[in-house]
């Protein structure tokens, strides 16, 4: 792609009737601390496995993981997944979440802490 073509492409952004403003997206985070001697084997897995799992449950249309670069202790990541409504994440809270959590918490009991937020983005 020639870098002509890139102003072509982000000028949608600008347009009023864009798709990507019709949707006003919600973030599900899941921020955990993992202890350093599993730090290795756990970001694995959950690149391998368990994020391939959560979005294979159709809820959300996205994913991001990142590493909380201010961390004193072990080794901070926020796993970010988008979903596009507060019904498709109720599902997946209800039908989904408490498997994959539990598969999480029996692999690596008394290695890790997590909480969990919901953000809106805002536009």
């Amino acid at each position: 792609m020639k870098w002509k073509t890139l102003p072509k492409l982000f000028s949608i952004w600008k347009q009023p009737c864009s798709f990507l403003m019709l949707l006003q997206m919600l973030i599900y985070n899941v921020t955990v601390n993992i202890d350093d001697e599993v730090h290795e084997e756990w970001l694995q897995w959950m690149k391998s496995d368990h994020i391939p799992e959560v979005m294979k449950c159709g809820m959300f249309e996205s994913n991001m993981i990142l590493k909380v670069l201010a961390d004193d202790e072990g080794h901070t990541y926020s796993i970010q997944y988008r979903c596009e409504s507060e019904d498709k994440l109720k599902d997946y809270f209800e039908n989904h979440a408490p498997r994959l959590q539990h598969e999480h918490t029996e692999k690596y009991k008394d290695k890790f802490v997590a909480f969990r937020t919901i953000l809106e983005e805002v536009t």
